[in-house]
């Protein structure tokens, strides 16, 4: 696991630069006065921790060291020591329960937020672990969505049920269901359109998917995750609404964590949500994509060791 955690350091680089540097720039062996207090939070503000969040790190580093001499690893310690706390409650593992044949695994996300790419480095994990998986190209609008399933199916050696451009992904749904039932699949994984211009459309349609597949299995999906591009910082709360409103979420992806300084966009969800985190991504390969570490990230999130 360390290679994971120096490449979750490196991936988090961008954010954790920010912090760290903004954090030294402020705390220059001075006592901790209310001044000082206001300008860190700015910073974390400003790495997309969001107000609320900022202000928790802030009071809790108040209460423990104000009128005392800091130094900025001691400030990056407690907002680790901090937001470790807030992270620790929805650090989950996605775990396919073997009891059903299939778990019916549905992932949601807006295009472009690595919503494919997930599903492919998920059943990557899952064959490894020794399960058999199906994945069903749920996102007939995109052919290239399809194309790009396809693709991740073949390298992970997974079959992948796909139809004609513009079919009903409802309908697909259930026919990879069906098959996966038969073929006594252990993981069904069904990727989904995520066209967010509009929302009661969207909600129509992942309803729709979910009436149809739960006449095969009335328990069906039984996770519901939600695949969110780190990139898009303080957006993503507004797509954690939008589709917790579709479907009952029970868990989220962090992807592209490598590609921007808004990294703390994932402790202010946890604050915010409370849905369970199960993977992050800091790369491209299969194995970039991992299960989500409390104390790792927060303690990468700040730069430290």
């Amino acid at each position: 696991m360390t290679g994971w955690f120096q490449r979750l350091k490196t991936g988090l680089g961008k954010t954790a630069i920010r912090l760290t540097q903004g954090i030294a720039a402020l705390v220059t062996k001075r006592k901790l006065d209310q001044p000082m207090l206001d300008e860190l939070e700015e910073t974390l503000i400003q790495a997309d921790l969001g107000v609320a969040t900022s202000g928790k790190l802030i009071e809790r580093l108040k209460r423990e060291r104000f009128d005392k001499e800091v130094s900025s690893e001691e400030v990056r310690e407690a907002f680790a020591a901090a937001a470790a706390e807030i992270l620790a409650p929805v650090a989950s593992k996605l775990a396919p329960d073997p009891r059903r044949k299939p778990h019916v695994v549905l992932v949601v996300g807006v295009n472009g937020s690595g919503k494919t790419t997930t599903i492919g480095k998920l059943a990557h994990r899952w064959k490894a672990d020794g399960l058999k998986v199906m994945l069903a190209a749920g996102d007939t609008f995109r052919a290239a969505a399809v194309e790009q399933l396809q693709a991740w199916g073949q390298r992970a050696g997974v079959p992948v049920v796909a139809g004609a451009a513009g079919a009903d992904s409802a309908g697909l749904a259930f026919e990879a269901l069906e098959r996966a039932k038969r073929e006594g699949v252990d993981v069904l994984a069904i990727d989904t359109a995520g066209r967010l211009h509009n929302k009661a459309h969207l909600m129509e349609e992942l309803a729709k998917l979910v009436r149809v597949i739960r006449k095969l299995d009335p328990s069906a999906p039984h996770d519901a995750i939600l695949v969110l591009d780190a990139t898009v910082g303080q957006n993503a709360h507004n797509q954690v609404e939008v589709f917790s409103k579709a479907l009952p979420l029970t868990g989220l992806v962090v992807t592209k964590l490598d590609g921007t300084a808004k990294g703390g966009v994932l402790v202010a969800l946890a604050d915010a949500f409370r849905i369970p985190v199960v993977a992050i991504g800091v790369g491209e390969s299969a194995d970039d994509l991992r299960p989500f570490e409390a104390m790792a990230f927060a303690r990468s999130l700040m730069g430290l060791d």
